[in-house]
């Protein structure tokens, strides 16, 4: 394994239509079904930021939030916090950012770690694209992560390409349809893996939840591989593929309190990076220390941001593509 320092490049910010569908449709019959599913924005939320902290639910974009908390309430002035090419410390926590090589040749994996210490729970932060909560509103993680003022970002879960599971961010509830397994993050600083099919919203954000995560599988659990993971699938329909063998991955790891470890794997590039399969990928997780550990979207979509620009290689060619919303920890 060799580890050397993370790249640093002019960030591409062309927006390419990621996610479901690829190709030209025609809008007629099936192609106007599938346009409407797959391209069309259908807004739920407007201004999503604004309830953020509140733990309101959200029933359309027309309702009046409660009046949030500061979105800058943990930013750190830049005069306080210290930064360089792989390292951030700061009042919103501490970051160690490393670029590691494994294999060679036509097995060559390269992923990049980054280390974080909150410095509360919810330090952690979550933005959507447009700061708009619906299905198919996508923006490429470098923008949603500069408006956001984020240090560090890597995409989500691209909660928007569905219309089902329990979307919790930053404290408030945007989706309530329990459909899957879930990662929540809690305010102490802890995280759990979950049925989503067996809670509520509201009893999570009873509970202190801070985050919950809607794609899957659970990677690890109670410090251990989970087993039948190579076998689970995710939104396997129309235009969509399976999650099986080796892809491209974003994955985030708990370790301790307010300890937690966040992997983008690259792939889909030959010699450079072939991607990983998800028990590789459980598997790496469990090296890093992590008890709990849960799969992100993957793909096209992996990407991480760090200090300004995005330090992976999205897409196996430095191209980032849209999706519907990121993980963050803000200056």
């Amino acid at each position: 394994m060799n580890e050397t320092t993370a790249p640093r490049r002019t960030l591409n910010r062309r927006a390419v239509l990621g996610g479901a569908l690829g190709g030209t449709l025609t809008l007629a019959g099936t192609g106007a079904w599938a346009a409407n599913r797959f391209l069309i924005e259908h807004v739920e939320v407007t201004g999503a930021s604004a309830r953020y902290d509140t733990g309101a639910t959200a029933t359309g974009s027309t309702a009046t939030p409660a009046s949030p908390s500061s979105a800058s309430s943990e930013t750190t002035a830049s005069s306080t916090a210290t930064t360089t090419a792989t390292s951030y410390s700061g009042g919103s926590g501490q970051i160690s950012l490393r670029k590691v090589e494994q294999g060679t040749g036509t097995a060559k994996v390269t992923s990049f770690v980054a280390d974080v210490t909150l410095a509360t729970g919810t330090s952690l932060r979550s933005a959507f694209a447009k700061d708009t909560f619906g299905t198919n509103v996508i923006e490429v993680p470098s923008v949603m992560a500069a408006r956001s003022n984020a240090i560090l970002a890597v995409n989500g879960d691209y909660y928007g390409f569905r219309s089902t599971g329990i979307e919790i961010r930053n404290g408030a509830a945007f989706r309530d349809k329990g459909a899957r397994q879930g990662a929540a993050i809690y305010r102490d600083g802890t995280m759990r893996l979950y049925d989503e099919t067996a809670t509520s919203a509201a009893k999570l954000i009873a509970d202190g939840v801070w985050h919950t995560l809607s794609f899957g599988p659970g990677l690890v659990d109670a410090g251990q591989v989970i087993a039948g993971i190579d076998k689970v699938e995710i939104d396997t329909n129309v235009g969509n593929h399976s999650i099986q063998g080796n892809q491209p991955r974003t994955a985030i790891g708990w370790v301790s309190t307010n300890h937690y470890v966040l992997v983008v794997v690259d792939g889909r590039s030959t010699g450079y990076s072939r991607g990983v399969t998800m028990p590789e990928l459980a598997t790496m997780m469990q090296g890093l220390g992590c008890q709990v550990a849960y799969n992100l979207d993957g793909g096209g979509s992996s990407a991480m941001y760090f200090n300004g620009d995005i330090v992976n290689k999205p897409q196996g060619n430095d191209n980032e593509r849209g999706t519907s919303d990121i993980l963050l920890l803000g200056k």
